[in-house]
């Protein structure tokens, strides 16, 4: 069985900044809806078609809008052999502590 660990907002903010990858796995209506400015978006269902995107030296943060599909995606990529964590709470508990937000079209919010 996979471990994945989990982080918080501050700690993946953290990671970010030491130069993490922030993977943002929900679907294109909630990417659009709102996201961190620096996340990179593959829907769940199209992550092992962009493995080779992925840097296997850096560290991927998983996000969702809850934890649930972003635990499945670190889960998966820590299969193939690279290095992930997933982030509890996802884009409501990023929202909820004020990390950033931007939106494809007016007031950024999380659905």
């Amino acid at each position: 069985m996979v471990e994945l660990r989990n982080v918080n907002v501050a700690e993946a903010l953290e990671l970010l900044r030491d130069g993490a990858l922030l993977l943002d796995v929900r679907e294109d209506n909630e990417w659009d809806a709102g996201r961190a400015p620096e996340a990179v978006h593959v829907a769940l269902s199209e992550v092992p078609d962009h493995l080779e995107e992925f840097a296997t030296d850096r560290l991927i943060v998983c996000v969702c809008r809850s934890g649930v599909r972003s635990s499945r995606a670190g889960k998966f990529l820590i299969e193939q052999g690279l290095d992930a964590v997933n982030l509890e709470g996802g884009m409501i508990a990023w929202a909820g502590e004020g990390a950033a937000l931007e939106a494809h079209r007016g007031e950024p919010a999380v659905i």
